[in-house]
């Protein structure tokens, strides 16, 4: 299940039907706890000194809980009570030169400013240099705004617990709060309310994609077509192919501006590559459409970018749209009950609700429920940092996988053939959205993978570790 999105007020009240389930505090602290040092653990190496320091607050607690459970680590824990004298016992503890500092000092129920010994504080340790984890938040940041009380702990992980908090996944709140993880599983009663946002996971993929039929064949996975490459950009076309292939459908055909044709056909070998620089047409067998990648070019013909608005709008195929065509698209209603998925950036979101990017950002979850209602009830991808998935009234799935690594040409290109070659496949469209969700899911838990090997990865070899992550 996908993890709830929830304000302060609404964690309260899941624990006080918790509490009177008969479930104690100290309980689920001491579960906490053990999630904060199994992920102290995955931060560090074997000997390595964490300097857990823990308020008096429960938050506290969990960190102190945290310092108990540690295995194979030196770990040292630090009561602050008071900021001012806690100054300059923790320069002492610096100089012993910590792989680690766990910020338990305060956790979502701050809500007003700090005083000046407390901000001292919390600038001397994010000063430190030394990487941070932050226990449930980072500790000086409003956990329903994202934005910080004066100052803030500015963490590298911040690991929360039971359900990610508003705030964590605000635009202003990504310097403070690094990479987030969540545990879930701390001993909580089952989340009682519905939630208009929520976190996809790694387990909500279990055992998908299914397992194909033994007496499957190539007209059995579909028929994906890419309307992609344009003089200067048939690179484009190449990379949504290869994760097409990453996919598996039946058959991939990619057509082309007529220039670029043969440099894209030389560099692929199962995908058919045809030429199409006015209109085009689809295989009789096409069971989705990919439009987009690679169609900037300014040798387009108007007579072209009609048909790949009629295409959107009338066609009873699947039609992800990606990149240059996405400035083509005509807004209003589409064929009823056909799939539409468009996969804008920030700066293309901002180009199609004419309005900035600062605007996209400081409102992600709004901006793709408008773009949504704009065109169609389209599925919307709101690419970048945690990703969005969703559409107009449904629930927003928030992606948490991937790195800054994929923050390079080609890296949508990528997302939007594999996107396309699972949604060719006629089993996988059943439930679509779940199909998108797991595109994405894969594309930046593939980078994860990626990195973990090679820190300088290309995007080339990122189409290679595609659909090789198992959740």
């Amino acid at each position: 299940m996908p993890v709830p999105v929830i304000s302060v007020a609404q964690m309260r009240e899941w624990e006080k039907v918790t509490w009177s389930s008969g479930v104690t505090e100290d309980a689920v602290m001491r579960n906490a706890g053990a999630a904060v040092a199994r992920c102290a653990e995955r931060m560090t190496a074997e000997g390595d000194l964490i300097l857990f320091l823990a308020g008096k607050g429960h938050n506290g607690d969990d960190a102190a809980y945290g310092c108990e459970f540690i295995q194979g680590r030196r770990a040292e824990l630090m009561r602050v009570l008071d900021p001012e004298a806690s100054g300059r016992e923790l320069q002492a503890r610096l100089d012993r030169r910590p792989a680690l500092i766990v910020d338990g000092l305060f956790g979502i129920g701050l809500n007003r400013p700090l005083s000046g010994a407390w901000m001292n504080l919390i600038d001397q340790i994010n000063r430190a240099g030394v990487p941070i984890l932050a226990v449930d938040v980072p500790s000086g940041l409003n956990s329903d705004s994202g934005l910080p009380l004066d100052v803030a702990i500015r963490a590298d992980r911040t690991l929360t617990f039971g359900a990610v908090k508003h705030g964590l996944l605000k635009s202003g709140a990504v310097g403070f709060v690094g990479q987030l993880e969540v545990a879930s599983d701390i001993g909580l009663s089952p989340y009682p309310f519905t939630t208009e946002v929520n976190l996809t996971v790694a387990r909500d993929f279990h055992g998908f994609p299914p397992k194909r039929p033994i007496t499957g064949h190539k007209g059995t996975f579909g028929h994906l077509a890419i309307v992609a490459g344009s003089p200067g950009y048939h690179g484009a076309a190449v990379l949504a192919a290869r994760g097409a292939q990453r996919a598996q459908p039946g058959l991939i055909t990619v057509c082309a501006h007529q220039e670029v044709r043969i440099p894209i056909a030389s560099q692929l070998q199962a995908v058919m590559v045809y030429a199409g620089a006015e209109d085009f047409e689809l295989p009789a067998s096409c069971s989705a459409v990919v439009v987009g990648p690679g169609l900037a070019s300014t040798e387009l013909t108007d007579r072209f970018k009609r048909s790949i608005r009629r295409l959107w709008q009338d066609s009873l195929l699947p039609v992800i749209a990606d990149a240059s065509a996405l400035d083509w698209l005509p807004d209003g209603p589409c064929v009823p009950g056909v799939l539409r998925v468009m996969t804008p950036h920030p700066g293309e979101a901002a180009r199609l609700l004419q309005s900035s990017v600062a605007e996209v950002q400081r409102d992600r979850v709004a901006s793709v429920r408008e773009l949504s209602r704009r065109w169609g009830n389209c599925c919307v991808v709101l690419k970048g940092h945690q990703t969005l998935v969703g559409r107009d009234r449904e629930e927003i799935y928030v992606n948490n996988s991937g790195n800054p690594h994929l923050a390079q040409g080609g890296s949508g290109d990528l997302l939007a053939g594999y996107l396309g070659g699972l949604l060719a496949q006629p089993e996988l469209q059943r439930d679509a959205l779940f199909t998108v969700r797991f595109a994405v899911w894969q594309h930046g838990a593939a980078a994860e993978s990626l990195l973990a090997r090679k820190p300088n990865f290309i995007i080339e070899e990122l189409a290679d570790e595609l659909g090789l992550v198992r959740p």
